[in-house]
């Protein structure tokens, strides 16, 4: 195909789908990029050649540099690297599935520097969507969502005018704790959030799952992504992840996208848009399923999915605020110094203890940031 990818997060879960997509369909792979897995991103590299390496940490950077000794590649690390690769005139796309709000910079780098961005790093348009969509608006800038209700959502959005929709639904699979009450909450484990019904993801994005927190920051991507109102986003759990979202237009037509829950499927939509290959993924046969269903999802139970809502509707640095908080308390329940009950009351009383602020700026993200973790800390000790 001859285009030229730069895959940022090239060893996660989305990274290793996108590059099977990527083998598949001719693409070059310029650079890759990986936080801290060096034995990993050194095979990618053996076997994709690309131009560039980066490793975030720059600790395991010496032992990137021995473990490639021997391949014509160069080497780069930290914030500085993934910025870098971002911007790299070569680059006809740029594929941002790093984790947490390390994403941020390398994406308005990538946009200032012209190019697309297929993005699958939340954080992104949770923390700084108004600075993102702005910019990639003046840049002329074509940002390709890869998370599966979004990318959903663009593909409903195809033939048809803007002006016309009403709504979108975003579907949630309700994760491994559908159901279950407050208390039931207190005493599950981390075997069980890490164990999601339908999707292989990263630990970070499955623990986000089952607090239902992904569909919240979901919600304020879709914000962000389709220039909607929060009234006009509705979350419905959708256990079988067959129906991945669907755009409800004004004359009470609702047009949805179903496929089998695999990624594969949108990271190529948004590599290949607006061309539709062969998909290295199976066939989705709606009567090996034989039911679909839908509820509404908890959002007293599951704190959250509603402190999201809340925090976009309110506005200002409110969405980073609980992003930020939400990283620290995923982080800690990880590490076993908190239950898992915990990290939804942490992200809550983040609305209650920070004034209101705006965000004008990537210092202004950073600056809430840093306040919201620090408050986690001192509460987690």
């Amino acid at each position: 195909m001859n285009k030229f990818v730069s895959i940022l997060g090239s060893t996660g879960s989305i990274g290793t789908q996108s590059l099977e997509v990527c083998e598949k369909h001719g693409f070059v792979i310029n650079a890759l990029a990986a936080h801290s897995s060096v034995e990993l991103l050194a095979e990618q590299v053996r076997k994709f050649r690309p131009r560039y390496a980066c490793i975030y940490n720059e600790e395991k950077y010496a032992q990137l540099k021995s473990l490639l000794s021997d391949v014509q590649v160069e080497l780069l690390t930290g914030m500085e690297g993934l910025c870098r690769i971002a911007a790299l005139e070569e680059n006809d796309i740029v594929l941002n599935s790093v984790v947490g709000m390390v994403g941020l910079l390398p994406t308005l780098t990538a946009i200032n520097a012209g190019k697309d961005v297929a993005l699958a790093n939340k954080e992104t348009l949770v923390a700084g969507g108004e600075l993102v969509m702005g910019l990639a608006a003046e840049k002329g800038v074509k940002i390709y969502p890869i998370d599966s209700e979004h990318s959903a959502v663009f593909q409903c959005l195809q033939g048809n005018k803007r002006e016309q929709v009403r709504g979108m639904i975003l579907t949630a699979s309700g994760g491994p704790f559908f159901g279950y009450s407050y208390d039931q909450l207190r005493n599950v484990t981390k075997e069980q959030a890490l164990h999601h019904p339908n999707w292989e993801m990263g630990s970070k994005i499955t623990i986000d799952s089952a607090t239902l927190m992904n569909k919240g920051l979901e919600f304020i991507e879709a914000k962000w992504l389709f220039d909607l109102r929060p009234d006009q986003i509705q979350i419905v759990v959708h256990r079988q992840s067959v129906i991945h979202s669907a755009v409800e237009y004004n004359d009470c037509s609702v047009i949805a996208q179903l496929g089998v829950p695999d990624m594969k499927i949108p990271i190529q939509y948004a590599l290949l848009y607006p061309e539709r290959l062969e998909c290295p993924t199976k066939r989705l046969s709606l009567t090996d399923y034989g039911t679909l269903t839908f509820a509404e999802p908890d959002i007293e139970t599951f704190k959250c999915l509603g402190a999201a809502i809340e925090a976009i509707g309110r506005g200002g640095a409110y969405p980073c605020l609980i992003n930020s908080a939400n990283e620290e308390a995923v982080g800690a329940f990880l590490h076993d110094k908190i239950p898992f009950i915990q990290i939804g009351e942490i992200v809550s009383s983040v609305l209650d203890r920070f004034e209101p602020s705006s965000i004008r700026s990537y210092e202004d993200v950073m600056k809430a940031d840093t306040a919201a973790r620090d408050y986690v800390r001192s509460i987690i000790g």
